[in-house]
């Protein structure tokens, strides 16, 4: 049905090889199971299995409710089906279907962190089937039920929800549902168009038909406004040919008796059946910006290319990729799953569907960052006629429909574990998929108790207008865009950025009325290293950087982000110009290394090309209390190609020195070296050395030269899988932040909020 994640059209045959290839190659099919717990010794078994696995057996014995605490019980779900309705190939049998059901877990994971495993039920027998998969509960938090043929889907999900205690949901009949009915909300608002007097035909009785039509009607939808059909024509109150309990359940009072009837006028056709089912005529009698949902798979009842040969005013959706607004089911089931998991849900109720379709349709409304518009090539979509479906990849829907699902089912009563603070569980969603967002999180709420005046340096760039949007709408703080206010407003206007908002202010350097006052700054403080009055003079005119700079350092801001558009050093030398190194301090650029769910501070990345034992001693004072204010108690280590004296060498021996210095400093944290990384990071290797200070792992790596610092980041990022935030500038008396050339816009805000924090 419409949505699923899978070919939209048959396959060559060498993407067919390719597709077989992929699924061949190193281990064959996409599952593998990975132990969340350490196997490495002796004791570790002890404590997995016998003996010490039979402390959980006993408290769940006691409590059926601990399973959640000691099992994976909690964040997993059964991926079921028995190959009957296998996408739109057919019933190809129980096993054929496995590839899909692998396929369907692993979309669980990439976009929910939610863990699922395949069960092919190998039979026909509606009654087989549900006593296979009743008996399942105390293994799953919920089923996802998937290609099982109508009516037998009905009667099998109604019997298992009415006898198990967990979520049951078959996605091919909800999913498509819940992502169809987020964008007729948001295509009728486009149009002008009321729920309860919109005309709507839906084209399909099948599983995903009635279940689009149950939840529209759930969610305002007039009954006598919505007329079905099959392949006999419309389903009607005195018809009794080829119709069941499912269909009678939605036959209306007309006199509309073929498709072609029920369409003429018609705001509103979903189409959930098969290729070529709409005609030029049926669109052309539809009414004034008729609303076409063309969902059947793998080709749709009419493409958008032959509508638009017939009108201008149609806003369209399909199941297809390769089509603006594609319902596509995997906007739904990970993240519904995900909030009912949470909450320990009893069932998915209509009160969850709802609050997820209202939630995706809200989610379609709001600012595209850049994340969303990569998915679009670089094509930033805007909420219109092209837009009114959010796109899978879309990073917010981790936070947006899970919550919204939590909870309308505590609202409901399902929930059997409430979730006391939303926010932070919002907060708690988005690290699933960001680890920046945990990391970043505690940032985020001081800098919202006590908000920033933060200078976007680089404001006629479209990425920074919309990080300093998002920047506002985050309640960080106000927000100075510099630049040629003219500029701005056009750039703005053609992204469809809104700058006129509280809390944004556009800042021309050539009118402000604090030229001479930054001119006179900046002159005290150049003109004994060659600078003339007009030079000054000339760069707050014309530099953004100078200007932003010497806001926050006379006190008209608080701090500023730049670097968008030019490499770091150019900045930074900017920027020094301007302000000075705190007293007592060093500058040094300190990289955020999140690697595999620990961080990791690393330094120098940025500042001190080859330092020496003094200065690396001081990089080493610096990024402690970089992480102190991260949240983190530092554990320092002292990075050399040695470790504690082999072997010998002039480098190592001035890491060494800098240890001895740190001696006679007294500083207040752990700190050793000089020592390998490996020592440094892996608490087996870190046993060899009993006399090491360290009382763990070290979280602070001060590297012997800013080129090691600078590789040994980068391939982190590259073949490590790690994310890298940085270089952040430590030790300048204001606080300013650079980003890299080509920063998105959530690496501007991100950089924005760690300048913030680090104002205070």
């Amino acid at each position: 049905m419409a949505g699923k994640d899978k070919s939209d059209r048959k396959l060559s045959a060498s993407a067919a090889q390719e597709a077989l290839d992929f699924h061949s190659r190193g281990r064959p099919g996409k599952l593998e199971i990975s132990p969340t717990k350490p196997m490495a010794t002796q004791g570790d078994l002890s404590l997995a299995y016998s003996p010490g696995v039979a402390v959980p057996v006993l408290a769940i014995a006691e409590d059926a409710s601990r399973a959640y605490d000691y099992t994976t019980k909690g964040n997993m779900v059964a991926v079921i089906s028995n190959g009957t309705a296998i996408l739109g190939l057919g019933n190809l049998g129980a096993l054929a279907s496995k590839p899909v059901m692998e396929g369907k877990a692993v979309l669980f994971k990439r976009f929910a962190d939610v863990d699922a495993i395949d069960l092919e039920v190998d039979t026909e027998n509606v009654e087989e089937f549900i006593n296979c998969v009743r008996f399942l509960g105390p293994s799953f938090g919920g089923i996802n039920l998937e290609d099982i043929k109508a009516p037998d889907c009905f009667i099998i999900e109604s019997r298992l929800r009415e006898i198990m205690d967990i979520p049951v949901f078959h996605d091919d009949q909800h999913g498509t549902a819940i992502i169809a009915a987020a964008g007729l909300i948001n295509a009728l608002h486009l149009t002008g168009r009321d729920l309860k007097t919109t005309k709507l035909v839906c084209n399909g009785a099948g599983s995903a038909a009635i279940a689009c039509v149950e939840l529209i009607k759930a969610m305002g939808f007039s009954p006598q406004n919505i007329i079905m059909c099959d392949t006999k024509g419309v389903i009607h109150k005195d018809r009794t040919e080829g119709m069941n309990q499912w269909k009678s359940a939605h036959a209306t009072v007309t006199t509309a008796r073929s498709l072609a009837e029920a369409m003429d006028g018609a705001d509103v056709v979903l189409g959930l059946s098969v290729k070529g089912a709409l005609s030029d005529a049926m669109i052309r009698s539809m009414a004034p910006r008729p609303i076409i949902f063309a969902m059947a798979n793998p080709d749709p009842e009419i493409t958008p290319e032959e509508v638009a040969g017939i009108r201008d005013d149609a806003i369209m959706a399909t199941g297809r990729s390769d089509y603006p607004n594609q319902v596509n089911n995997v906007l739904g089931f990970p993240y519904i799953f995900r909030g009912a998991l949470d909450v320990r849900a009893s069932t998915i109720n209509e009160e969850m569907k709802i609050a997820a379709v209202h939630a995706l349709a809200d989610l379609a409304r709001e600012d595209v960052p850049d994340d969303v518009a990569a998915a679009y090539q670089g094509n930033r979509p805007r909420f219109g006629p092209q837009y009114i479906i959010p796109v899978p990849f879309d990073p917010r829907l981790i936070s947006a429909i899970p919550l919204a699902v939590a909870k309308a089912a505590m609202d409901s009563g399902v929930a059997r574990k409430p979730i006391i603070d939303l926010h932070a569980y919002s907060n708690e969603l988005s690290a699933r998929r960001d680890p920046i967002a945990s990391t970043l999180q505690r940032l985020f709420e001081k800098v919202r108790r006590h908000p920033r005046r933060m200078v976007f340096a680089e404001g006629e760039e479209e990425q920074v207008m919309r990080a300093a949007v998002t920047y506002v709408n985050q309640r960080l703080g106000t927000a100075y865009l510099l630049g040629r206010e003219e500029q701005m407003r056009e750039t703005a206007r053609l992204a469809g950025i809104d700058l006129d908002r509280p809390g944004i202010e556009l800042i021309n350097a050539r009118v402000s009325h604090r030229l001479e006052a930054y001119t006179d700054y900046l002159y005290a403080r150049l003109q004994r290293k060659g600078y003339l009055h007009r030079d000054c003079q000339r760069l707050i005119n014309t530099d953004r950087n100078h200007f932003g700079a010497c806001m926050v350092a006379l006190g008209d801001a608080d701090a500023m982000v730049t670097g968008k558009t030019r490499n770091y050093s150019t900045a930074l030398e900017d920027v020094r110009r301007c302000i000075d190194t705190k007293p007592g301090h060093r500058m040094i650029g300190v990289s955020l290394a999140l690697c595999r769910g620990r961080t990791v501070l690393v330094a120098d990345t940025a500042v001190i090309d080859m330092p020496n034992s003094e200065e690396l001693a001081d990089i080493a004072v610096e990024a402690a209390g970089m992480a102190r204010r991260l949240g983190y108690e530092p554990r320092v280590a002292m990075l050399a190609y040695s470790t504690f004296g082999h072997p010998t060498g002039e480098r190592a021996e001035r890491v060494r020195d800098a240890v001895k210095i740190l001696d006679r400093r007294r500083v207040d944290f752990e700190y050793d070296g000089e020592m390998a990384a490996d020592v440094a990071l892996n608490a087996t290797v870190q046993e060899q050395y009993p006399f090491c200070r360290l009382s763990g792992t070290a979280n602070v790596l001060v590297m012997p030269a800013f080129h090691s610092a600078s590789i040994s980041t980068k391939m982190l990022q590259e073949l490590g899988g790690s994310t890298v935030i940085g270089p952040l500038l430590v030790g300048l008396d204001k606080s300013v932040q650079i980003v890299s050339m080509g920063a998105k816009d959530t690496d501007i805000v991100n950089m924005a909020a760690i300048a913030a924090y680090n104002a205070g």
